[in-house]
């Protein structure tokens, strides 16, 4: 690793890594065993299963063991604020990537990361189902297996293999669909993977040269987004706008003016 980060950055890495792998763990166990309780969220293809609210109180429990003063807003029960906290908040998704647990893919992950003071530190997704883990800590790059990443070398928006993903809102899909329908036939090819977290990894490590998505909640790219910066992708919103809700653009800077500039034109930040 390098050594231009704070050092808390690393700090807050280890502890959320020894957080996460026991809870990776017992959600393979769970899903072994049969996924059991599902219920709806926002519609009826949002779905949580008990394994998802397994996973997030054994993760707030750890980080209440280790570090009790700290924040954590988790997907499935909010933000959890001690007296006296630190300017430290935790941002969990316990199981991002629901319906491919729920169905069996092998593609979803559990997310934590650390803020300081509203920025993002420190983040690690882990792949329960193939062991997979990506790491990345301010200023000291991302990294996956020892190997630190440094995203694609694709220049060509035309040769790129671009991730996306959905939102549930039918109306919102149906804008999305819009928005590809528009791109498909500019980029190499389109992936949906069906989670956020793990579709950031691989732009990461340039599996996907490129990932974009509209509706993400802060828990679903705050690992994954770190994880993508610092293997030097631009992540970012559109028009100047930061990362967040409205839209989640991450690219090598060889690729994100390109990718930009079409999805700003196809309107994608836009739409219900």
């Amino acid at each position: 690793m390098g050594s231009t980060g704070p050092p808390e950055a690393r700090e807050l890495l280890a502890a959320a890594v020894a957080v996460v792998r026991p809870a990776a763990a017992r959600a393979r166990r769970l899903r072994a065993e049969g996924v059991g309780r599902v219920a709806t969220k926002t519609t009826d293809t949002d779905v949580v299963t008990a394994a998802d609210r397994a996973v997030e109180r054994m993760v707030v429990a750890a980080l209440r063991r280790t570090r009790p003063q700290d924040t954590v807003l988790g997907e499935e029960y909010g933000e959890q604020q001690p007296a006296g906290a630190t300017p430290v908040r935790w941002l969990l998704d316990p199981i991002d990537g629901t319906v491919n647990y729920l169905y069996g893919l092998p593609w979803y992950a559990v997310s934590l990361a650390a803020e300081v003071d509203g920025r993002v530190v420190a983040g690690v997704v882990h792949n329960p189902a193939t062991g997979q883990e990506w790491t990345a800590a301010a200023g000291y790059g991302a990294w996956r297996d020892g190997r630190r990443l440094a995203g694609s070398d694709q220049t060509e928006l035309g040769q790129a293999l671009v991730g996306t993903g959905f939102g549930y809102d039918p109306d919102r899909r149906a804008h999305q669909a819009g928005v590809l329908a528009g791109l498909i036939a500019e980029v190499r090819d389109i992936r949906r993977i069906g989670a956020a977290a793990l579709d950031l990894c691989l732009a990461a490590e340039g599996t996907l040269d490129a990932f974009f998505e509209r509706g993400l909640s802060p828990w679903d790219h705050a690992a994954g987004g770190l994880i993508a910066a610092e293997a030097g992708l631009v992540a970012a919103g559109l028009a100047g706008a930061p990362a967040g809700p409205q839209m989640l653009l991450a690219a090598p800077p060889a690729l994100f003016p390109a990718l930009h500039d079409r999805l700003l034109a196809l309107d994608a930040a836009g739409g219900p």
